[in-house]
């Protein structure tokens, strides 16, 4: 059970501590002057690929890696205050001060057009960051499993609470880590899109779920996939009563795995309280596998695949995605002309190398 604490910072951004505590107080007041919160971006239709992309401009003025005394994720003190008005916190959720997505400030931009085939709309949705741990030098990887069960609560929470904005399509909860990765700040944190759209990938993964159903006379392609995935054992890197992880057949990154519950659920609210508490172990398993492999912390993106808010969701199945740029020690994976101007990938490691190499990673 959490303690939920809805407050807003100086802005009017709303701010949330998540308490594992149900005696913590939290009545810090933020006392910085700040300008008012961003409005929500364009984002223009893209006919060729029938996919909407947000022009984002104020993101060009988001924080870029500030040492550790500055960083804006970090408890406030009595001589700094942050994002965060207390001194300490167990897992916090904030409005992002430099939101893709917004419900602020709607301009207008319903009937816009660039070209007749061009329309423009405001990115209508809302971005928000999820704090970890007020511990600046953690990873998600070093959380306990309790942590990270509170962590899963605190997504299924906000994705049911984001579903519920008019407009939204699609929540979606992941991390990034690593430099390498992009990020601009260092403490652990993750974040979450709500979009006024259906992911492309989402799209793409559902029509080929609508195919198999159609095939089969109305089996799961995921289910089926994980299924042939745990009879083989071949890719499968840990498991246990409610959650397998293995490393997919077609894997595109160096090292991919994907995580997910025995049980077809549509999304994070959807888990039963076992099932949440189980997911821990196994994914801190192999995080702890995926640093230990070249002995350095691993870079990586871990993306949570829930169900859109309103359709398909009878094809969908929630799993965790979890990928590495870093293809050998020192050397990385650049999406270079084939994969970023085409889409077609080509892998460098063989997904049955890179089963077994995390696997021996966990027993060295």
């Amino acid at each position: 059970m959490m303690k939920r604490t809805i407050t807003r910072m100086a802005d009017g951004r709303e701010l949330i501590y998540f308490d594992e505590a149900d005696d913590v107080v939290r009545d810090a007041v933020d006392r910085r002057e700040l300008p008012q919160p961003s409005a929500a971006s364009p984002m223009r239709y893209d006919p060729l690929t029938d996919e909407w992309v947000v022009i984002a401009s104020l993101r060009q003025t988001r924080t870029f890696l500030p040492p550790a005394d500055e960083c804006p994720l970090c408890p406030s003190t009595p001589d700094r205050q942050t994002e965060i008005p207390d001194s300490t916190y167990d897992v916090v959720v904030f409005e992002n001060r430099f939101p893709s997505f917004s419900e602020r400030d709607d301009t207008g931009l319903h009937d816009a057009v660039l070209t007749p085939l061009n329309p423009v709309r405001m990115a209508q949705g809302r971005c928000e960051v999820v704090c970890f741990t007020s511990d600046h030098n953690a990873s998600f990887g070093t959380l306990s499993t309790e942590r990270v069960h509170t962590v899963l609560e605190v997504l299924a929470d906000r994705t049911a609470t984001l579903a519920t904005i008019p407009g939204v399509e699609q929540v979606f909860c992941f991390e990034n880590r690593g430099v390498e990765i992009g990020v601009t700040l260092h403490h652990p944190h993750g974040q979450i899109y709500a979009y006024p759209f259906v992911a492309p990938q989402t799209r793409k993964m559902l029509a080929a779920a609508r195919r198999h159903a159609e095939e089969t006379g109305g089996r799961n392609l995921f289910a089926d996939v994980l299924a042939g995935e745990r009879a083989s054992g071949e890719r499968v890197i840990t498991a246990n009563e409610h959650w397998t992880a293995f490393v997919p057949a077609a894997a595109r990154w160096p090292f991919e795995v994907l995580i997910a519950p025995h049980r077809q659920v549509t999304d994070l609210p959807a888990l039963t309280d076992a099932e949440a508490l189980a997911f821990g172990p196994v994914y801190l398993d192999v995080l702890r596998r995926f640093d230990a492999l070249f002995d350095a912390p691993m870079p990586y993106i871990s993306a949570w695949h829930q169900a859109p808010v309103r359709t398909d969701r009878d094809l969908s199945y929630l799993h965790l995605q979890l990928f590495s740029v870093r293809r050998a020690k020192g050397k990385l994976k650049y999406l270079a002309g084939s994969e970023s101007a085409m889409g077609a990938f080509v892998n460098d490691v063989v997904p049955e190398e890179a089963a077994r190499m995390l696997r021996e990673a966990g027993s060295s």
